[in-house]
């Protein structure tokens, strides 16, 4: 059996401008665990804070991004993609290659 390759991703991840500093560090914590659990290992974080959209995402018009770089196999971006799609707290999110 050949194990999987580990590689690096950054994700860039929308909440809602409505959400509070404790629903955000809640978010963060699950996204983390979502992470962890798929066999990964969670990196730098940065919060860049409240910004204005370039468009109106399911009616906002501003939304609290945030960074985090992390490291896991290539099957696990799959599943990782299909939970935070459905995640009701994330407006938008998109996970990259580092």
């Amino acid at each position: 059996m050949v194990a999987e390759r580990v590689r690096e991703y950054e994700a860039v991840i929308i909440l809602s401008p409505e959400a509070t500093e404790d629903e955000i560090s809640t978010s963060v914590e699950r996204i983390d665990g979502l992470i962890t659990d798929g066999g990964g290992t969670v990196g730098e974080r940065e919060s860049w804070g409240l910004k204005r959209l370039t468009y109106p995402i399911k009616g906002f018009k501003e939304g609290n991004y945030l960074l985090t770089k992390f490291s896991m196999a290539a099957d696990g971006i799959d599943e990782l993609n299909r939970i935070l799609t459905g995640s009701e707290d994330i407006v938008r999110f998109l996970i990259t290659r580092a």
